[in-house]
C-alpha cells in the first residue's frame, strides 16, 4: 500500500455528503487493526468504538445528533461513536504487563483517570481518522450531539462515555465546502 501525505492530509477533507456505497465489515476491522498501534500513555488504549451501520442503530443515533448533523449522519454508510473507557486501567495488566503497579496510578483517582482517558482516546481518534484515510475511506468527524443521550443509548451499563462521533464512507465531493484557512507556522508555533 503506497500511502501519501496528500491522501492523509493535503487532499483529505471533512466530508458532509456520502456516496451510496457500503463499507465492508472487514474494512472496519482492518481500520481498527491499524489505529490500535498508535501510541498512548502507558499503552492505556482507552478508546472504544461502536460502528453504527444498521438502520435500527441509525434510528437510535439520529435523535441524539444536533439538527445540523442529522442528515449527513443518516446518509453516511457508517457512523463511528468513539468512546473512552473511564476504567481503562482495568486492562493495564494486559496492555502494560512490564509494570504490574500501573493500574494503581489511576484506580481511586477519578480526575487523573478521566483526564487520561479523554486525552488518549482523543489521540486514538486521530489515529482512527488517519487509518481510515490510509484505507481509502473519507471521514466526517464532529461534535454536535447530545453526549448524555448517546451514552444512555449506546454505552448504558458500561464505564464508557462518548468522546466524539465520526461519519465514515466514500465521500461525495459535491458536498464539500471550500477548504477553510489554517494558521501559519508563525501564528501557531514557536521554537524555544
Amino acid at each position: 500500500m503506497n500511502i501519501t501525505t496528500e491522501q492523509l492530509f493535503d487532499n483529505a477533507r471533512t466530508h458532509n455528503a456520502w456516496q451510496d456505497r457500503p463499507v465492508d465489515d472487514a474494512l472496519l476491522q482492518r481500520l481498527y487493526d491499524l489505529m490500535k498501534y498508535g501510541p498512548t500513555s502507558a499503552n492505556c488504549c482507552p478508546a472504544r468504538i461502536i460502528f453504527v451501520k444498521s438502520p435500527e442503530a441509525k434510528a437510535r443515533l439520529l435523535p441524539c445528533m444536533s439538527e445540523g448533523n442529522r442528515a449527513k449522519t443518516a446518509a453516511a454508510p457508517v457512523t463511528a461513536i468513539i468512546g473512552m473507557d473511564l476504567k481503562f486501567y482495568e486492562k493495564l495488566p494486559q496492555l502494560f504487563p512490564h509494570n504490574p503497579a500501573a493500574r494503581t496510578w489511576f484506580e481511586g483517582n477519578e480526575a487523573v483517570a478521566q483526564a487520561t482517558a479523554f486525552r488518549n482516546s482523543s489521540l486514538q481518534g486521530g489515529y482512527f481518522i488517519m487509518a481510515a484515510r490510509a484505507l481509502g475511506l473519507d471521514c466526517g468527524p464532529m461534535s454536535g450531539f447530545d453526549a448524555a443521550r448517546v451514552d444512555a443509548e449506546f454505552w448504558a451499563g458500561t464505564d464508557v462515555k462518548t468522546n466524539f462521533i465520526c461519519n465514515l464512507g466514500y465521500g461525495d465531493p459535491s458536498g464539500l465546502f471550500p477548504r477553510s484557512p489554517r494558521l501559519s507556522f508563525d501564528e501557531a508555533c514557536r521554537i524555544a
